[in-house]
């Protein structure tokens, strides 16, 4: 598959807990010189657009350097490994999920929402697979829950018996364990199928009332 995906140039503030597990760089180290911010952006826009292309463990570290533009010393100015290159990917690509994951929770159509979330991963099945199964998997829920407690607390809960935290917590993840099980998987499951487990599974008891209803279909 080729990747859709463009570059972001912008300079990035802070790499948060994954990048700084894998790494031991805290925020403070971020790269402020501006070829420096131009360098790490180009590998990691690298990175996202070959692991589109074939699984993680079958890139080299020169791979990526030829396809960001950068000098193979270069990347070693970054990153010791292309692992902790993919963990700063991570915490980029766990806000956007968040964003498609969390608003399940309150949607008035959470199968449809669900459905959306799934095609979405299944649409970049390698690169999730990378950050959900892979070696540093445990650190990435980990980061997943984090993010999701920071999002704004006006959305309240689905239902009244349930905390707020609780549920954005059990339900987020919830979806990563389902989502990491499904990408393990020597079985191709379609995204409809997923969704349909997950909505019955996680998200309708979360939701409730008809919000939570899965069409025969799915299941």
């Amino acid at each position: 598959m080729t990747a859709s995906r463009r570059i972001d140039t912008r300079p990035r503030e802070c790499y948060g807990i994954v990048m700084e597990a894998a790494t031991g760089r805290t925020a403070k180290e971020t790269p402020s010189d501006a070829r420096q911010v131009r360098s790490r952006n180009a590998l990691t826009g690298a990175l996202l657009e070959l692991i589109e292309e074939k699984p993680f463990d079958q890139l080299t570290i020169r791979e990526i350097s030829a396809r960001a533009g950068t000098g193979y010393a270069t990347f070693f100015r970054h990153y010791p490994t292309k692992e902790a290159l993919l963990s700063d990917v991570a915490s980029e690509e766990i806000a956007d999920l968040l964003k498609r994951s969390i608003p399940i929770l309150y949607d008035s159509n959470s199968y449809e929402s669900t459905l959306a979330l799934c095609r979405h991963v299944a649409e970049h099945r390698n690169l999730w697979a990378a950050l959900l199964t892979g070696g540093a998997s445990g650190i990435l829920r980990e980061e997943f829950i984090r993010q999701a407690r920071e999002l704004p607390r006006e959305v309240g809960a689905a239902q009244s018996w349930l905390p707020a935290d609780l549920g954005v917590v059990y339900g987020t993840g919830g979806t990563i364990d389902l989502l990491a099980w499904w990408l393990s998987q020597d079985r191709e499951y379609a995204p409809e199928q997923i969704a349909g487990i997950l909505n019955r599974l996680i998200i309708a008891p979360l939701v409730g009332g008809d919000r939570g209803v899965t069409p025969e279909y799915a299941v």
